[in-house]
Protein backbone atom coordinates (compact mmCIF):
# COMPACT_ATOMS: atom_id res chain seq x y z
CA UNK A 1 0.00 0.00 0.00
CA UNK A 2 2.82 2.38 0.92
CA UNK A 3 4.56 1.55 -2.37
CA UNK A 4 1.52 2.45 -4.47
CA UNK A 5 0.97 5.66 -2.49
CA UNK A 6 4.52 6.86 -3.04
CA UNK A 7 4.49 5.98 -6.73
CA UNK A 8 1.13 7.65 -7.20
CA UNK A 9 2.26 10.93 -5.65
CA UNK A 10 5.50 11.02 -7.59
CA UNK A 11 3.81 10.65 -10.98
CA UNK A 12 0.65 12.62 -10.34
CA UNK A 13 2.10 16.07 -10.87
CA UNK A 14 2.97 15.37 -14.54
CA UNK A 15 6.05 14.07 -16.22
CA UNK A 16 7.82 17.41 -16.05
CA UNK A 17 7.77 17.48 -12.26
CA UNK A 18 9.14 13.96 -12.05
CA UNK A 19 11.98 14.82 -14.39
CA UNK A 20 12.69 17.85 -12.23
CA UNK A 21 13.00 15.69 -9.16
CA UNK A 22 15.42 13.39 -10.90
CA UNK A 23 17.65 16.15 -12.27
CA UNK A 24 17.90 17.99 -9.05
CA UNK A 25 18.93 13.89 -8.57
CA UNK A 26 16.70 -1.29 -12.67
CA UNK A 27 16.06 -4.12 -10.57
CA UNK A 28 17.31 -6.54 -13.22
CA UNK A 29 20.70 -4.90 -13.40
CA UNK A 30 21.17 -3.94 -9.76
CA UNK A 31 22.56 -7.28 -8.64
CA UNK A 32 25.11 -7.18 -11.42
CA UNK A 33 26.02 -3.56 -10.71
CA UNK A 34 26.01 -3.54 -6.89
CA UNK A 35 29.79 -3.69 -6.64
CA UNK A 36 30.13 -0.44 -8.55
CA UNK A 37 27.29 1.13 -6.57
CA UNK A 38 29.01 0.45 -3.28
CA UNK A 39 32.42 1.80 -4.29
CA UNK A 40 33.69 4.72 -2.25
CA UNK A 41 33.94 8.13 -3.90
CA UNK A 42 37.30 8.79 -5.49
CA UNK A 43 39.24 11.93 -6.33
CA UNK A 44 40.82 12.16 -9.77
CA UNK A 45 44.61 12.38 -9.79
CA UNK A 46 44.39 15.01 -12.52
CA UNK A 47 41.54 17.47 -12.59
CA UNK A 48 40.19 19.46 -15.52
CA UNK A 49 38.61 21.92 -13.06
CA UNK A 50 40.23 24.60 -10.84
CA UNK A 51 41.27 23.53 -7.36
CA UNK A 52 38.90 26.16 -5.94
CA UNK A 53 35.98 24.19 -7.39
CA UNK A 54 36.96 21.14 -5.37
CA UNK A 55 37.45 23.31 -2.28
CA UNK A 56 33.95 24.77 -2.65
CA UNK A 57 32.32 21.38 -3.11
CA UNK A 58 34.29 19.89 -0.23
CA UNK A 59 33.07 22.67 2.08
CA UNK A 60 29.49 22.17 0.87
CA UNK A 61 29.46 18.43 1.41
CA UNK A 62 31.04 18.87 4.82
CA UNK A 63 27.86 20.78 5.65
CA UNK A 64 29.14 24.35 5.40
CA UNK A 65 27.25 25.96 2.52
CA UNK A 66 28.37 29.45 3.56
CA UNK A 67 32.04 28.54 3.20
CA UNK A 68 31.27 26.98 -0.19
CA UNK A 69 29.56 30.19 -1.33
CA UNK A 70 32.49 32.35 -0.20
CA UNK A 71 34.87 30.29 -2.36
CA UNK A 72 32.45 30.31 -5.30
CA UNK A 73 32.08 34.08 -5.16
CA UNK A 74 35.83 34.47 -5.08
CA UNK A 75 35.90 32.50 -8.33
CA UNK A 76 33.19 34.75 -9.77
CA UNK A 77 35.15 37.88 -8.90
CA UNK A 78 38.37 36.60 -10.41
CA UNK A 79 36.73 35.29 -13.60
CA UNK A 80 33.32 36.99 -14.05
CA UNK A 81 32.72 35.49 -17.50
CA UNK A 82 33.47 31.91 -16.39
CA UNK A 83 30.30 29.94 -15.46
CA UNK A 84 31.77 27.58 -12.85
CA UNK A 85 31.78 29.95 -9.88
CA UNK A 86 28.10 30.80 -10.36
CA UNK A 87 27.29 27.11 -10.82
CA UNK A 88 28.97 26.26 -7.50
CA UNK A 89 27.20 29.08 -5.69
CA UNK A 90 23.84 27.88 -7.05
CA UNK A 91 24.62 24.30 -6.01
CA UNK A 92 25.33 25.47 -2.46
CA UNK A 93 22.12 27.49 -2.40
CA UNK A 94 20.18 24.47 -3.64
CA UNK A 95 21.46 22.24 -0.85
CA UNK A 96 20.41 24.91 1.66
CA UNK A 97 16.92 24.99 0.19
CA UNK A 98 16.73 21.20 0.03
CA UNK A 99 18.07 20.47 3.51
CA UNK A 100 15.98 23.19 5.10
CA UNK A 101 12.74 21.72 3.74
CA UNK A 102 13.18 18.00 4.45
CA UNK A 103 10.32 16.15 6.15
CA UNK A 104 8.93 12.68 6.75
CA UNK A 105 6.16 11.31 4.56
CA UNK A 106 5.30 7.59 4.38
CA UNK A 107 8.33 7.01 6.61
CA UNK A 108 10.62 8.48 3.91
CA UNK A 109 12.69 11.62 4.41
CA UNK A 110 12.77 14.02 1.47
CA UNK A 111 11.68 17.39 0.16
CA UNK A 112 7.97 16.77 -0.41
CA UNK A 113 6.73 20.33 -0.84
CA UNK A 114 8.20 23.79 -1.26
CA UNK A 115 6.92 27.10 -0.03
CA UNK A 116 8.30 29.92 -2.21
CA UNK A 117 10.91 32.05 -0.49
CA UNK A 118 12.81 35.23 -1.24
CA UNK A 119 15.84 33.12 -2.11
CA UNK A 120 14.11 31.38 -5.03
CA UNK A 121 14.58 34.26 -7.47
CA UNK A 122 18.23 34.69 -6.52
CA UNK A 123 18.80 30.98 -7.09
CA UNK A 124 17.08 31.08 -10.49
CA UNK A 125 19.12 34.14 -11.44
CA UNK A 126 22.30 32.18 -10.72
CA UNK A 127 21.14 29.18 -12.74
CA UNK A 128 20.23 31.45 -15.66
CA UNK A 129 23.62 33.15 -15.48
CA UNK A 130 25.43 29.79 -15.63
CA UNK A 131 23.56 28.79 -18.80
CA UNK A 132 23.84 32.26 -20.35
CA UNK A 133 27.60 32.56 -19.82
CA UNK A 134 28.24 29.06 -21.14
CA UNK A 135 26.06 29.58 -24.21
CA UNK A 136 27.78 32.90 -24.91
CA UNK A 137 31.12 31.12 -24.99
CA UNK A 138 29.68 28.34 -27.14
CA UNK A 139 28.78 30.92 -29.77
CA UNK A 140 32.45 31.87 -29.95
CA UNK A 141 33.96 28.38 -29.69
CA UNK A 142 32.29 25.05 -29.03
CA UNK A 143 33.69 22.91 -26.23
CA UNK A 144 32.56 19.96 -24.12
CA UNK A 145 33.26 21.96 -20.95
CA UNK A 146 30.87 24.78 -21.89
CA UNK A 147 28.17 22.34 -22.98
CA UNK A 148 28.56 20.69 -19.56
CA UNK A 149 28.13 24.03 -17.77
CA UNK A 150 25.18 25.03 -19.94
CA UNK A 151 23.51 21.69 -19.29
CA UNK A 152 24.12 21.94 -15.56
CA UNK A 153 22.76 25.48 -15.56
CA UNK A 154 19.49 24.20 -16.99
CA UNK A 155 19.53 21.31 -14.50
CA UNK A 156 19.74 23.87 -11.69
CA UNK A 157 16.76 25.68 -13.21
CA UNK A 158 14.79 22.46 -13.56
CA UNK A 159 15.17 21.70 -9.85
CA UNK A 160 13.52 24.92 -8.72
CA UNK A 161 10.84 25.09 -11.42
CA UNK A 162 9.95 21.48 -10.70
CA UNK A 163 9.34 21.89 -6.98
CA UNK A 164 7.34 25.03 -7.81
CA UNK A 165 5.26 22.94 -10.24
CA UNK A 166 5.89 25.22 -13.19
CA UNK A 167 5.59 22.22 -15.45
CA UNK A 168 5.89 23.63 -18.95
CA UNK A 169 8.93 25.70 -18.05
CA UNK A 170 10.40 22.67 -16.29
CA UNK A 171 9.97 20.47 -19.35
CA UNK A 172 11.52 23.09 -21.63
CA UNK A 173 14.56 23.45 -19.36
CA UNK A 174 14.90 19.67 -19.01
CA UNK A 175 15.09 19.22 -22.78
CA UNK A 176 17.71 21.97 -23.07
CA UNK A 177 19.75 20.38 -20.28
CA UNK A 178 19.67 17.01 -22.00
CA UNK A 179 20.63 18.51 -25.37
CA UNK A 180 23.72 20.22 -23.94
CA UNK A 181 24.78 17.20 -21.88
CA UNK A 182 24.39 14.88 -24.86
CA UNK A 183 26.58 17.18 -26.96
CA UNK A 184 29.16 17.35 -24.18
CA UNK A 185 29.34 13.54 -24.19
CA UNK A 186 29.66 13.47 -27.97
CA UNK A 187 32.63 15.82 -27.80
CA UNK A 188 34.25 14.13 -24.78
CA UNK A 189 32.97 10.60 -23.98
CA UNK A 190 35.16 10.52 -20.85
CA UNK A 191 33.32 13.47 -19.28
CA UNK A 192 31.73 11.58 -16.40
CA UNK A 193 30.08 14.68 -14.90
CA UNK A 194 27.76 14.92 -17.90
CA UNK A 195 26.48 11.44 -17.09
CA UNK A 196 24.79 12.48 -13.83
CA UNK A 197 22.04 14.53 -15.45
CA UNK A 198 21.75 12.13 -18.38
CA UNK A 199 21.68 9.10 -16.10
CA UNK A 200 18.93 10.48 -13.90
CA UNK A 201 16.94 11.61 -16.93
CA UNK A 202 17.20 8.15 -18.49
CA UNK A 203 16.36 6.42 -15.23
CA UNK A 204 13.27 8.45 -14.43
CA UNK A 205 11.76 8.77 -17.88
CA UNK A 206 11.99 5.00 -18.38
CA UNK A 207 10.45 4.42 -14.93
CA UNK A 208 7.30 6.45 -15.54
CA UNK A 209 3.88 4.86 -15.39
CA UNK A 210 1.56 4.75 -18.38
CA UNK A 211 -0.16 8.05 -17.57
CA UNK A 212 3.14 9.83 -17.06
CA UNK A 213 4.52 8.33 -20.27
CA UNK A 214 1.55 9.80 -22.13
CA UNK A 215 2.26 13.20 -20.58
CA UNK A 216 5.92 12.85 -21.56
CA UNK A 217 4.90 12.29 -25.18
CA UNK A 218 2.54 15.28 -25.13
CA UNK A 219 5.28 17.53 -23.77
CA UNK A 220 7.76 16.29 -26.37
CA UNK A 221 10.28 14.94 -23.87
CA UNK A 222 12.75 12.39 -25.30
CA UNK A 223 12.45 8.77 -24.16
CA UNK A 224 14.73 7.31 -21.49
CA UNK A 225 16.61 4.07 -20.91
CA UNK A 226 16.70 2.87 -17.30
CA UNK A 227 19.51 0.36 -17.72
CA UNK A 228 21.68 2.96 -19.43
CA UNK A 229 20.74 5.50 -16.77
CA UNK A 230 21.96 3.26 -13.95
CA UNK A 231 25.25 2.64 -15.75
CA UNK A 232 25.71 6.37 -16.31
CA UNK A 233 25.04 7.13 -12.66
CA UNK A 234 27.48 4.47 -11.51
CA UNK A 235 30.16 5.95 -13.74
CA UNK A 236 29.41 9.49 -12.60
CA UNK A 237 29.39 8.72 -8.89
CA UNK A 238 32.82 7.08 -9.09
CA UNK A 239 34.49 9.30 -11.71
CA UNK A 240 32.57 12.58 -11.68
CA UNK A 241 34.52 15.50 -10.23
CA UNK A 242 31.71 18.04 -9.92
CA UNK A 243 28.66 15.78 -9.69
CA UNK A 244 29.91 12.54 -8.14
CA UNK A 245 28.23 13.20 -4.80
CA UNK A 246 24.94 14.20 -6.45
CA UNK A 247 25.01 11.06 -8.61
CA UNK A 248 25.50 8.81 -5.58
CA UNK A 249 22.98 10.65 -3.40
CA UNK A 250 20.20 10.64 -5.98
CA UNK A 251 20.81 7.07 -7.10
CA UNK A 252 20.39 5.96 -3.49
CA UNK A 253 17.16 7.92 -3.22
CA UNK A 254 15.87 6.45 -6.47
CA UNK A 255 16.56 2.92 -5.31
CA UNK A 256 14.59 3.70 -2.18
CA UNK A 257 11.55 5.24 -3.89
CA UNK A 258 11.06 3.35 -7.09
CA UNK A 259 12.46 -0.10 -6.40
CA UNK A 260 12.34 -0.37 -2.60
CA UNK A 261 15.90 -1.71 -2.84
CA UNK A 262 16.71 -0.47 0.65
CA UNK A 263 19.78 -2.64 1.16
CA UNK A 264 21.44 -1.49 -2.04
CA UNK A 265 20.35 2.10 -1.43
CA UNK A 266 22.11 1.90 1.93
CA UNK A 267 25.32 0.61 0.34
CA UNK A 268 25.25 3.50 -2.11
CA UNK A 269 24.63 6.11 0.65
CA UNK A 270 27.05 4.90 3.32
CA UNK A 271 30.27 6.01 1.54
CA UNK A 272 29.01 9.60 1.65
CA UNK A 273 28.59 9.46 5.42
CA UNK A 274 32.11 8.04 5.68
CA UNK A 275 33.72 10.57 3.33
CA UNK A 276 31.97 13.60 4.86
CA UNK A 277 31.68 12.79 8.58
CA UNK A 278 30.87 16.42 9.44
CA UNK A 279 27.62 16.50 7.41
CA UNK A 280 24.47 15.43 9.30
CA UNK A 281 22.40 14.90 6.14
CA UNK A 282 24.15 11.70 5.08
CA UNK A 283 23.80 9.82 8.43
CA UNK A 284 20.21 11.10 8.54
CA UNK A 285 19.48 9.25 5.30
CA UNK A 286 21.49 6.24 6.45
CA UNK A 287 19.28 6.15 9.54
CA UNK A 288 16.15 6.39 7.42
CA UNK A 289 17.26 3.45 5.27
CA UNK A 290 18.10 1.35 8.32
CA UNK A 291 14.65 2.13 9.70
CA UNK A 292 13.04 1.01 6.44
CA UNK A 293 15.04 -2.22 6.74
CA UNK A 294 13.71 -2.76 10.27
CA UNK A 295 17.14 -2.23 11.86
CA UNK A 296 15.88 0.07 14.56
CA UNK A 297 18.99 0.12 16.74
CA UNK A 298 21.22 1.04 13.80
CA UNK A 299 18.69 3.62 12.69
CA UNK A 300 18.65 5.20 16.14
CA UNK A 301 22.45 5.31 16.24
CA UNK A 302 22.59 7.06 12.86
CA UNK A 303 19.87 9.51 13.84
CA UNK A 304 21.74 10.41 17.03
CA UNK A 305 24.96 10.83 15.06
CA UNK A 306 23.13 13.20 12.71
CA UNK A 307 21.80 15.14 15.70
CA UNK A 308 25.29 15.57 17.16
CA UNK A 309 26.68 16.69 13.81
CA UNK A 310 23.85 19.17 13.33
CA UNK A 311 24.62 20.74 16.69
CA UNK A 312 28.17 21.39 15.47
CA UNK A 313 27.14 23.14 12.24
CA UNK A 314 28.02 26.84 11.99
CA UNK A 315 25.33 29.41 12.73
CA UNK A 316 25.05 30.17 9.01
CA UNK A 317 23.45 26.74 8.50
CA UNK A 318 20.67 27.26 11.06
CA UNK A 319 17.89 26.12 8.71
CA UNK A 320 19.56 22.78 8.03
CA UNK A 321 20.44 22.39 11.70
CA UNK A 322 16.84 22.95 12.77
CA UNK A 323 15.39 20.55 10.21
CA UNK A 324 17.82 17.76 11.13
CA UNK A 325 17.07 18.16 14.83
CA UNK A 326 13.32 18.00 14.17
CA UNK A 327 13.63 14.96 11.90
CA UNK A 328 15.85 13.13 14.37
CA UNK A 329 13.22 13.50 17.08
CA UNK A 330 10.53 12.20 14.74
CA UNK A 331 12.73 9.38 13.49
CA UNK A 332 13.63 8.22 16.98
CA UNK A 333 9.94 8.04 17.86
CA UNK A 334 9.29 5.91 14.75
CA UNK A 335 11.94 3.37 15.74
CA UNK A 336 10.88 3.32 19.39
CA UNK A 337 14.05 4.94 20.69
CA UNK A 338 12.76 8.04 22.47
Amino acid sequence: MMRSSIRGILVASTAALIIALCLCAASACFAQSSRGAAQSPTVASHSAFPSEAHDSLDALYRGNAEAAIVIARRMENSRPEYPLGYLLEAEAQWWRIYCGALEFKWNHIDLWKHEPTAGDDAYLALSDKVAELAENQLRVKESAEMHLYAGMGYVLRVRMLGIRKENRATAKAAVKARTHLMRAMEMDPSLADAKTGLGLYNYYVDTLTGIARMLRAIMGLPAGDKLLGVKQLEDAMVNGELTGVDARFYLSKNLRYYDQQYELALKVMEPLAAQYPQNPIFPLFVGNLNALLGRNERAAASYRAAENLAAALPASESASKGRVQTLVKEGLVMVGAT
